[in-house]
């Protein structure tokens, strides 16, 4: 991890270190290449020494320079180089060794791919940020990827969470919790079967999570991109998914962002012009006041694209009775289901009408 440092932060360290003590410093990595110095000559020796140090496995010792180690998972990483000639420069040595290895320490929490990609969903990073940290953690930038949610019982036993993980085996892919319940899961899609490749994903997800009790698993997903700075625009669409999905497509366990239809832009309408678009549509009386015989009629209707005959066919009863709940329902809301234009209005208005009512459940 500390090789993803900067070298200017390297220099920046040990700079510090020869104001404070004195001593000069070097740096050299596990190839032998001089990382940061500020001995005021002496390049070639630096390195040389540093090889032979490195090549004996560390048994090699010098009368000018003193080496320490700065390891990572036990693995040589970087070779402090310490003036030998200096009266502090055995102890200073070791400190800048335990110094590389906290700031090795902290740029592994800081550039951790689950902390990288948390923060490129909730886009608390800059376009610069995101390339250049993604090119330290080995993360392809212009794979093809999309996000998804799922909503499952709590994962406090992480039983849900690990069977999730065991889908995915890749390092180009991500999976981690969000909360009690949530689970997001970023894919990254083979070329050519993206769409294919993403149902057969939330499936796959939904199999591997199961269902406990009463409560409905579901997951979510949104649009493809071809881009990692646009995955937090996927991720937000799942998102949307899961709440619209709730409101218009309960029935659903798996939602896709580019299925939700007139639903999302319902969505993100404000109540109060809800409740005008419903007083100006149906002055005398609102859908939800409406029977269940003529609830079920209009949505048989729907269902059967306006068509009167196949509409009364499948609610067993004659087509002029069919035709009669629909001029007794003009004459209610002045609204004749036959006309598409008003079909649209009536269908969108109890759209709004079922959002207003799940909005006033909701607890903020």
């Amino acid at each position: 991890m500390l090789r993803m440092i900067s070298n200017q932060i390297i220099q920046n360290t040990v700079e510090g270190l020869k104001i404070i003590s004195g001593v000069s410093l070097a740096v050299v990595d596990r190839d032998g290449r001089l990382t940061a110095s500020t001995f005021s000559s002496g390049e070639e020796k630096i390195i040389s020494g540093a090889r032979r140090y490195i090549e004996s496995g560390g048994n090699y010792s010098s009368e000018i320079f003193r080496f320490f180690r700065v390891t990572e998972d036990r693995n040589l990483e970087f070779l402090v180089v310490a003036d030998a000639t200096a009266r502090e420069g055995e102890m200073i040595g070791q400190i800048a060794s335990f110094q590389l290895s906290e700031l090795s320490a902290a740029y592994k929490e800081k550039l951790d791919r689950d902390s990288f990609i948390k923060n490129l969903l909730l886009d608390n990073l800059l376009l610069v940020d995101i390339f250049n940290r993604a090119k330290r953690l080995r993360i392809d930038t212009s794979a093809r990827r999309v996000a998804f949610i799922l909503e499952a019982n709590p994962t406090g036993d992480k039983g849900t969470l690990d069977n999730i993980k065991s889908l995915f085996g890749s390092k180009s892919d991500f999976v981690t919790a969000v909360d009690e319940t949530g689970i997001i899961i970023i894919k990254t899609l083979d070329p050519g079967q993206e769409n294919a490749q993403a149902e057969k994903t939330a499936a796959d997800i939904m199999a591997a999570a199961g269902s406990e009790g009463d409560t409905q698993t579901r997951i979510a997903y949104g649009t493809i991109v071809s881009e990692l700075k646009d995955i937090s625009r996927s991720y937000k669409e799942a998102k949307m998914a899961l709440d619209v999905g709730r409101i218009f497509f309960a029935e659903k366990d798996i939602i896709a962002y580019s299925s939700l239809g007139i639903g999302r832009l319902i969505y993100q309408l404000p109540i109060p012009l809800c409740k005008m678009f419903i007083r100006e549509i149906f002055a005398a009386k609102s859908p939800d006041e409406f029977d269940e015989e003529t609830i079920n009629t209009i949505n048989k209707f729907f269902e059967n694209n306006l068509n009167v005959s196949e509409t009364s066919r499948q609610l067993y009863i004659h087509r002029n009775t069919l035709v009669y709940r629909l001029d007794k329902l003009q004459k209610m809301t002045g609204l004749d289901l036959r006309v598409f234009e008003d079909a649209i209005t009536f269908k969108i208005a109890l759209m709004v009408v079922k959002y207003m009512k799940y909005m006033e459940t909701v607890d903020y």
